[in-house]
């Protein structure tokens, strides 16, 4: 049976997230009735990471096996034909392996998180970035991000409810960038690993924004990761600026 790699873009605003759940719309139902619409096939849609309500991706990968040799163009824009108006867009299709696996097989993913400073509403950006009236300190927000890079136990930066057998992970990448706009500013921050535990990269963002804030300093990011006490987090930042911007293999 072929199996197709899929490159997927969504807004995650209208979903429970991207697993299918007893109740309410997700990413993974909507492309699952995608496939079977056209291709007449109720098959597994999985893919690389399972966001969560709100959390939008620009470069989610998933993979399916159909029956039938479609031509990946053909498995693009049949699936886009019947997603539509959902916000959720196939960008690519390719054939992929027989052993690929669009988790497993997955070496790096890469989160982007949108803060924008401005005192008006955000009418275009409205859930797809955090709001945040007053100016942060962008330089003590990336010195604080350096206490994380590494192999650490992030029991503080974890959801007490997450399923990862361990929390040691490896932050590869956890950079601040300040951007100008023409109203306000906009943070950005990137965070990059193998894998991540549920709500880390969330956790790190409202425990960096107390730094910005001026209620921590750099150093209390690497004393309340070292403390490994969910307690010690900062408030967990919304999930509206929340991109899974890449996956890697």
């Amino acid at each position: 049976m072929p199996r197709y790699k899929l490159t997927i873009e969504y807004d995650g605003t209208p979903f429970v997230g991207w697993q299918i759940q007893a109740v309410g719309a997700s990413v993974q139902g909507a492309l699952t009735d995608a496939v079977e619409r056209f291709s007449g096939e109720r098959v597994h849609v999985q893919g690389a990471g399972r966001t969560d309500a709100g959390v939008h991706a620009t470069g989610q990968v998933a993979h399916v096996e159909l029956a039938k040799d479609w031509r990946p163009d053909t498995v693009r824009d049949a699936m886009n034909a019947h997603l539509r108006p959902l916000p959720v867009a196939v960008l690519a299709a390719e054939v992929a392996a027989d052993d690929f696996h669009a988790r497993f097989s997955a070496t790096g993913r890469r989160y982007l998180y949108r803060i924008i400073i401005r005192r008006a509403d955000l009418a275009l950006e409205r859930n797809r970035a955090w709001k945040i009236l007053r100016p942060l300190d962008a330089a003590a927000m990336a010195e604080g991000a350096r206490h994380l890079i590494g192999r650490h136990d992030f029991t503080t930066f974890r959801a007490i409810g997450c399923q990862a057998a361990s929390p040691v992970k490896t932050l590869d990448r956890l950079e601040v960038e300040q951007v100008p706009l023409d109203f306000g500013s906009e943070i950005r921050v990137h965070a990059a690993a193998r894998s991540f535990l549920h709500h880390q990269v969330r956790s790190m963002v409202g425990t960096l924004v107390k730094v910005g804030e001026g209620a921590w300093t750099p150093e209390d990011v690497g004393a309340a990761l070292a403390a490994a006490d969910r307690t010690r987090c900062g408030p967990m930042a919304p999930s509206a600026g929340l991109y899974l911007a890449e996956v890697t293999y």
